[in-house]
């Protein structure tokens, strides 16, 4: 059984080679979207923890930089998930479209402007505080852009709304950054929680795609069959409920009723989930792993809810659920597979890849609870979940980086 277009995108089945710039030398790393940007994403991810960690510690923090907490969440949004983000888009694209990659120059320019967006926002340079943050703001245009032209060269408007969301994120973006600087006053929601919620529709819709799409076709290689079928009107209510989630947000942030809708939201990604037989895939680590960073979705806003409506201690942290948790794990669990799959290499994860899924759930988890639960301090429980969370991207690194910056391995 083939994939549909949308899984095949992101990288299960594709071995063209369309758009390569050079199979060897420094070509290679620009050759197609996916090897700079998985690599900026899980090297930043660890770089940026560091920092904050010695910023909790008590490490000079200069005055004319980011609160030290506004700058963690705008650097793991509009750093690691950019990245990511972008990686997964120009990698997609091409086989959605059928046309070429981009690679070469155009691609290393997009991944300098998204470096140059990390130097500004940088505690250490003292240019966040002057007009050069606008470089900051040039990425997500910049890959929309890059982005647009084949989509609608091709009329594939089934993945137009991805150009909308680059255009609400670069909205997020300025937001933020306008309150930051004193451009604008204080505004009725927070632009930061706004871009972790355009994220979640994003890992909504492309989770609603892959999930069932990877765990049937692995289902059925392995010879047990599968009964996964698409259920319509559960996945409209779902994308539904959590656009209302969005809205929610900014009308009426914070309240009983965003509580209850985020309630709804969950119910409906925890029915989707179910019917997508995960449990049948536990011993598939590549594919159990795409459930487990969904289920943290329903997690994050089933705590949502309950935070919301009762303010229980314990759901506080809700918020980390979705972006360390849901975010963090599907990641990792999509640029380890696409990794392999475009680059003619069998769909199966080295062990310690394995680990590192189970690293980055770990340090989630500890996250999300440990300063409730665990009879530590605050700080004891953020540097192991930090030292948990970011240790898995360390890992992807020291196996994926040979893969990354080498060739296929099938020669194509």
């Amino acid at each position: 059984m083939s994939e549909p277009p949308s899984a095949r995108g992101i990288g299960v089945v594709f071995s063209r080679g369309t758009g390569v710039a050079s199979s060897r030398g420094i070509g290679v790393v620009f050759s197609y979207g996916f090897r700079p940007f998985f690599l900026l994403a899980a090297a930043w991810a660890p770089i940026a923890l560091v920092a904050l960690f010695l910023g909790l510690r008590g490490a000079a923090w200069p005055a004319d930089a980011l609160p030290l907490f506004r700058w963690h969440g705008h650097e793991m949004l509009f750093g690691f998930v950019a990245a990511a983000i972008a990686g997964f888009l120009l990698t997609a694209a091409p086989t959605w479209t059928g046309t070429r990659a981009i690679s070469g120059a155009p691609l290393a320019a997009l991944a300098a402007l998204w470096i140059a967006g990390r130097v500004v926002a940088s505690p250490l340079t003292g240019l966040h505080s002057t007009p050069a943050v606008l470089v900051d703001l040039l990425f997500f245009p910049s890959l929309a852009a890059a982005l647009a032209p084949p989509l609608i060269r091709t009329r594939n408007v089934r993945n137009y709304p991805f150009l909308v969301m680059l255009g609400l994120l670069f909205v997020a973006d300025l937001l933020f950054h306008a309150v930051a600087l004193g451009w604008v006053g204080a505004l009725p929601f927070d632009p930061l929680r706004f871009a972790a919620n355009l994220v979640l529709v994003m890992v909504v819709v492309v989770g609603g795609r892959i999930v069932p799409a990877f765990t049937r076709n692995a289902l059925v290689r392995a010879g047990r069959g599968s009964s996964i079928a698409p259920a319509p009107l559960l996945e409209r209510a779902s994308l539904v409920a959590v656009a209302a989630v969005v809205v929610g947000d900014l009308v009426v942030p914070g309240t009983f009723a965003a509580g209850l809708v985020a309630a709804i939201a969950a119910v409906l990604l925890g029915a989707r989930l179910a019917r997508w037989e995960g449990l049948r895939a536990v011993r598939m680590p590549i594919v159990f792993v795409l459930h487990v960073g969904y289920a943290w979705l329903v997690v994050a806003l089933a705590l949502k809810a309950v935070w919301l409506t009762s303010m229980s201690p314990w759901a506080a942290n809700w918020l980390h659920a979705q972006t360390a948790g849901a975010f963090g794990t599907m990641i990792l669990a999509v640029t380890t597979r696409v990794a392999l799959g475009h680059t003619g290499r069998p769909l199966v994860v080295h062990p310690a890849i394995t680990a590192a899924y189970g690293l980055v759930v770990l340090g989630a988890l500890v996250r999300v609870l440990g300063p409730a639960v665990l009879p530590i301090s605050t700080l004891h429980a953020l540097g192991c979940a930090m030292l948990l969370w970011a240790g898995a991207f360390v890992v992807f690194l020291g196996v994926y980086v040979p893969i990354l910056l080498g060739p296929r391995a099938d020669g194509a």
